[in-house]
């Protein structure tokens, strides 16, 4: 119920298409020569014209990145707040919480309201989202103080021709998915849970057909368009221009037998595929946040309240299952019992560990049918920074066009964290 605390999303958040980091697997994304910056930028700028709020009442950017994969990363958030179009005395404040961490943004920002100790009353509303390139760079290490060509190394750009023989680059998007703790790959703990839950192949491929089969029908059916802001792009140094509409890696004709066909990719007894993990794409979301006062003050429409967070620690070799304890924090933190909610949104990062997380759903009292209605990112991708404040969107309206109430927002965390966001919708 709304008060003088009721914290809200405001209608006109938007998303950028998720682009498959490999066109058709056959050469460059569609966003490769984007920097998360720019994607963050340009979800910020879409959000700002869509939402019709006044730039002046922005009075801070928080923006979710998981990586530092390009040379203008490290400015993140504040990238994306000048690329977004707000003016330089709007601070901006990078998130990193992995996999969470364009739900921790959103989460941060309400706090920041509630809390007031950096509030400012008179630009009393937040930019918060997620931004992801997960063209991650091929990296050498251990040049500094080597000779190459002439010259010692110090810094700067370093000439192929003059690297040590044997000189290999690792590419720094597979060093991201080993987790030194758990002494596994994030794959390696899916299929860890796989194991410990009994989880069949054929289980696994019934979920990823699942992904496609909602993703695609959401998708001809228009759920997806009042979130995505389509992105035109420039081709093979080219001036023709190809207009990004949609989520790139949907199937057109998913089938179980196709699935069967796909061999394991990580283990030699393996059940996760590339059917049935997560997509790796680049992409972005920003939303308005602020207290329900103030936007009713400024006469700005509310999409949906936010009434419950959690965020919990887990066993770094099942991190998969970090979505069970989080979820049950947040339930309890709005109020409201599994058999309430309406939609869940769990992050398909591999099929395994999302099938895990819903046996214990189950147990909750959340009815499965209402889980990833609309696919997840099996079928339409994991931009890992962006991927919480994407599916919060997602799931904001798809409550709003459904008329629901209760919608959960939830995300497993490398490392071993889990965290979920509870929204209740208004309309």
């Amino acid at each position: 119920m709304a008060n003088k605390k009721s914290i809200v999303i405001l209608d006109g958040g938007r998303r950028l298409p998720r682009a498959d980091i490999l066109h058709n697997n056959k050469g460059p994304g569609l966003f490769t020569r984007f920097t998360t910056t720019q994607l963050g930028g340009m979800a910020v700028k879409a959000t700002l014209e869509n939402t019709e709020i006044d730039p002046g009442l922005i009075g801070h950017v928080i923006m979710g990145m998981a990586a530092h994969s390009h040379r203008d990363s490290i400015y993140g958030a504040q990238g994306a707040r000048w690329r977004g179009g707000l003016p330089e005395d709007v601070p901006a404040l990078t998130v990193a919480r992995i996999c969470g961490s364009g739900t921790e943004a959103i989460s941060l920002a309400s706090e920041m309201a509630l809390a007031g100790l950096r509030h400012d009353k008179k630009r009393p509303f937040y930019i918060a989202g997620g931004c992801e390139s997960m063209q991650y760079p091929f990296s050498v290490y251990n040049l500094r103080g080597v000779k190459v060509g002439n010259a010692v190394q110090k810094y700067g750009p370093a000439d192929p021709k003059g690297l040590p023989p044997g000189t290999q680059l690792q590419d720094a998007l597979l060093m991201c998915l080993y987790d030194p703790s758990a002494k596994m790959s994030m794959a390696n703990t899916a299929e860890e849970l796989g194991r410990r839950y009994k989880i069949s192949r054929e289980e696994c491929d019934e979920f990823g057909y699942r992904s496609h089969v909602n993703a695609k029908a959401a998708r001809d059916a228009g759920h997806f368009d009042e979130e995505i802001e389509p992105v035109v792009v420039e081709r093979g140094g080219s001036k023709e221009t190809v207009t990004v509409k949609y989520d790139t890696h949907i199937l057109e004709n998913p089938s179980m037998q196709g699935m069967a066909k796909l061999f394991p990719a990580f283990e030699a007894d393996g059940v996760i595929t590339a059917g049935n993990a997560s997509a790796v794409v680049d992409s972005a979301a920003a939303m308005v946040v602020g207290l329900e006062k103030d936007a009713e003050k400024h006469g700005l429409k509310p999409l949906c309240r936010i009434i419950g967070y959690g965020v919990a620690g887990v066993d770094s070799q099942i991190m998969g299952i970090g979505p069970v304890p989080a979820t049950r924090i947040a339930l309890k933190k709005a109020g409201i019992k599994g058999e309430q909610v309406d939609i869940v949104e769990i992050n398909e990062a591999f099929a395994p560990q999302s099938i895990a997380c819903m046996r214990e759903f189950k147990k909750m009292g959340i009815d499965l049918g209402k889980v990833n209605p609309m696919g997840n990112a099996i079928a339409l991708g994991h931009p890992l920074g962006a991927t919480g404040a994407i599916l919060t969107l997602t799931c904001a309206y798809a409550l709003r066009r459904r008329k629901l109430q209760y919608g959960v927002v939830t995300m497993c965390i490398g490392g071993g964290q889990g965290i979920a966001i509870v929204l209740e919708s208004i309309h």
